[in-house]
């Protein structure tokens, strides 16, 4: 049997023509003039002129996207992505596991104009089920900045991350340590590292920047650390030697008296020689390791009794609610902490029962003060006064019994 002769019709915009299955093709000049088959057939002609009058459309409005301009593996597109971010070390290798166990099995192999919003909806939650919501959430947001740069690189329209809130954490608030605690961990951790706990809750030091410290860094006179440089260390064990986590981490933080004993001495006994030594290293000499500073650190949370998933890094929680307690700005609370953002300063201010007491007394003082103000201006009890819709008790004291 002859096959089927595909007729085509000639248009002032583009081109239709019936394929030997009997559906229509449409196809449409791009900015080159070659003509570009649509992503799809049609089973009746109209459905291909209305394609076509939608790309002419778009066209003239600036909006047209080359369906093929989109045809790039997602997994060759995202490490594309993270090569030309230039983030920070520990950044970079966040993102990379990211893409390597939650983006990649699922889109890898995809191209990137074929993920759609349905399917980034049954991966996330898919996610949720395995690996849980923290994770998810992390995942999604790097997909979401992927994408984001894909649109703006005219390989896709719109993005297809547009999920409310799914790249929202919503994290348990992390525990604080009081005064008591710090003080146990720096004796349970030994002499050699006592300096690093109390600067890690009362300066509120990172990690990082406690590892790459130096003897220059630090002005016995005036009792100031200058953060310089920070050396986070990756999971491969690197020391990645660089600025702090933000540009608001190069600050210069005043140190409360009562540390300065334990500074001198740490300086005199244990710190590299030199103005360039660094302040922290181990028993060797060695700059500061994490797996060697971590078995020490485990051993200490232990002895004093505080809950395994306590960090290093929850220290600052101690030293920042410490200074805010004191009342003073905003501004001054995320130039200590090193803090971008008013955002970043409050996650480390948490609200205690006893604060939330203070708050509740310091109300109480305050409505009574200006109720008292009233009366006295009113004459309370006396005609054509308004009276007083509930009567001032006694303020609570300390110790009363209930019968």
């Amino acid at each position: 049997m002859a096959r089927a002769r595909k007729k085509t019709q000639r248009r002032s915009f583009g081109a239709i023509r019936q394929l030997p299955s009997g559906r229509y093709q449409a196809r449409c000049p791009g900015s080159d003039g070659v003509l570009r088959a649509a992503p799809q057939t049609y089973e009746t002609k109209r459905e291909a002129e209305v394609y076509l009058a939608l790309v002419q459309a778009d066209q003239t409005r600036g909006d047209w996207i080359d369906p093929q301009a989109g045809e790039k593996l997602f997994a060759e597109y995202a490490q594309k992505w993270i090569d030309e971010r230039g983030v920070a070390a520990t950044t970079e290798e966040l993102y990379r596991r990211l893409l390597r166990l939650h983006l990649e099995p699922t889109f890898g192999d995809q191209y990137v104009n074929a993920i759609s919003p349905a399917k980034v909806r049954t991966w996330r939650a898919e996610r949720l089920k395995a690996t849980g919501a923290t994770t998810t959430a992390k995942s999604y947001r790097l997909l979401k900045a992927i994408m984001q740069t894909a649109v703006e690189d005219d390989l896709l329209r719109r993005n297809p991350c547009s999920i409310r809130g799914a790249g929202r954490e919503d994290a348990d608030e992390r525990p604080v340590a009081t005064v008591e605690q710090v003080f146990a961990l720096a004796e349970a951790i030994g002499i050699r590292w006592r300096l690093m706990v109390l600067l890690g809750a009362f300066a509120s030091m990172r990690p990082e920047e406690l590892a790459e410290l130096r003897r220059s860094d630090i002005d016995l006179d005036t009792g100031a650390v200058k953060v310089r440089r920070a050396a986070p260390e990756l999971n491969t064990g690197e020391r990645v030697i660089g600025d702090p986590k933000s540009r608001a981490g190069k600050r210069t933080i005043m140190l409360p008296g009562f540390i300065l004993l334990d500074v001198r001495r740490h300086l005199e006994w244990f710190a590299q020689d030199g103005p360039d030594g660094l302040v922290f290293v181990g028993e060797r000499g060695a700059p500061l390791r994490g797996t060697t500073f971590g078995r020490k650190w485990r051993k200490a949370k232990e002895a004093v009794g505080m809950p395994k998933e306590f960090r290093f890094y929850d220290l600052r929680h101690t030293g920042n609610n410490l200074a805010a307690d004191t009342g003073a700005k905003m501004k001054d609370l995320m130039v200590r902490a090193g803090h971008s953002s008013e955002r970043a300063q409050l996650i480390y201010q948490h609200s205690t029962e006893r604060n939330q007491r203070n708050l509740a007394d310091a109300i109480d003082a305050d409505v009574r003060r200006q109720r008292s103000a009233v009366d006295m201006a009113s004459g309370a009890g006396s005609v054509g006064t308004v009276p007083r819709l509930v009567p001032l008790l006694p303020a609570p004291t300390q110790g009363v019994q209930r019968r």
